[in-house]
């Protein structure tokens, strides 16, 4: 599965772990569905990483799916650290609490529509 960019780093080939982890709660998501349309295999088509100074927006063809930390650092007041994973406030920034990490091997934390709300 090819995306935006060829990964290089650990950093990128868990970026594209979670673009893999997004298309396939997708599928499953739509399994029971009649698939004539090609809906299912184009979805992973729309995902794209857009690298920003902070953080790197996940984009699903004209929405937001989420933001990825580059770095360790602090936002809104709140400490994160490299790979923590936002809600999308909007379409610039970042929502304030981080929702996941791309290092987790646990993905219960997001959804196809978008990283969990906090509980």
């Amino acid at each position: 599965m090819s995306f935006y960019f060829n990964p290089k780093t650990d950093y990128e080939n868990r970026l594209v772990d979670l673009l893999e982890g997004i298309n396939e709660d997708y599928k499953n998501w739509t399994s029971g569905w009649d698939d004539s349309t090609g809906t299912r295999e184009n979805f992973k088509e729309g995902l794209s990483v857009k690298s920003g100074r902070k953080f790197d927006k996940i984009i699903k063809e004209n929405s937001v799916w989420g933001f990825v930390a580059k770095t360790d650092g602090i936002h809104k007041g709140i400490p994160y650290k490299k790979g923590d994973v936002f809600k999308a406030a909007s379409w610039r920034a970042p929502a304030k609490h981080v929702r996941g990490s791309i290092y987790d091997t646990n993905t219960n934390w997001y959804q196809w529509t978008g990283p969990n709300y906090l509980i």
